[in-house]
């Protein structure tokens, strides 16, 4: 089990990463673990990602109040999304937020991701919906992040960028790559024509995967907010999960070749 140093220093890590791969820009996005039920670690406000040490990594409680910080250093200002997070999904312990260019742009453009284009990112995310725009610093944001918290992993924030949030820190960060990769895919796809998308039947067999590799965490695969309450789907699932779910079935033979292809594709 990591100490707190070593959670820093991951901390720090991460915020390197997210830096290097130009999700951030100068001060921006920050990064919290969960320690223990009234204990968070965070970065603090008004300082670039790229270059943190352990020393500026601040610790709060469930209601953003600092426990410890050195020096000037004081937790970001964003800390009550994070709390939200972490208040309505007891299973996540890191939450990450950036300014990734590809899937920002979708968010100032008031696009959601929903367009099933590839295996990977149906069986990770599913999609990934908008939550509307809200001033920065205040409750305006995690209220609006609230109404998808507990259907998703990752939530475009409108005209302000991205959030993603899982058991670990590792698993955080990397969902914030895939919304980037699969943001920027489209993207592309798009400028070619147009993206050649799954068919219903063929994102049901995606997730039918997801439910044989027991993923962890929410999913449109298990959960649809729009579908409990008949409204249309908030996503291109082709009815994949709606109430009418149980009724398509996927071919074994099919789950087995596709799963063998994702498999390889994954160097397992």
């Amino acid at each position: 089990m990591q100490n707190e140093y070593e959670i820093k220093k991951e901390i720090c890590d991460i915020g390197k990463r997210i830096y290097n791969r130009n999700m951030v820009a100068a001060n921006d996005g920050n990064i919290s673990v969960k320690i223990s039920d009234n204990e968070f670690l965070c970065t603090p406000t008004g300082v670039s990602k790229g270059f943190m040490t352990p020393e500026y990594i601040c610790k709060v409680d469930a209601q953003g109040n600092v426990i410890q910080a050195n020096g000037n250093f004081k937790p970001s200002s964003e800390i009550k999304m994070h709390m939200r997070v972490y208040q309505e999904r007891p299973d996540v312990k890191s939450v990450v937020h950036a300014h990734p260019v590809y899937a920002t742009s979708f968010a100032i453009a008031g696009i959601p991701l929903t367009q099933p284009i590839m295996p990977e990112a149906v069986i990770a995310l599913g999609c990934v919906p908008i939550a509307k725009y809200g001033r920065p610093s205040t409750m305006e944001i995690p209220d609006a992040v609230s109404e998808y918290v507990q259907y998703f992993d990752a939530v475009l924030l409108e005209n302000h960028g991205a959030l993603t949030y899982s058991d670990s820190l590792l698993s955080a960060y990397l969902k914030m790559e895939s919304v980037e990769f699969y943001a920027q895919l489209l993207y592309q796809s798009r400028l070619l024509g147009g993206p050649k998308e799954f068919t219903p039947q063929q994102v049901e067999d995606l997730y039918e995967i997801r439910r044989q590799f027991g993923m962890k965490g929410r999913h449109p695969a298990n959960l649809c907010p729009n579908a409990k309450e008949g409204k249309p789907s908030c996503h291109t699932c082709g009815g994949g999960c709606s109430s009418k779910k149980e009724n398509v079935q996927a071919s074994p033979e099919l789950v087995a070749e596709i799963t063998k292809k994702i498999l390889e594709q994954l160097g397992k």
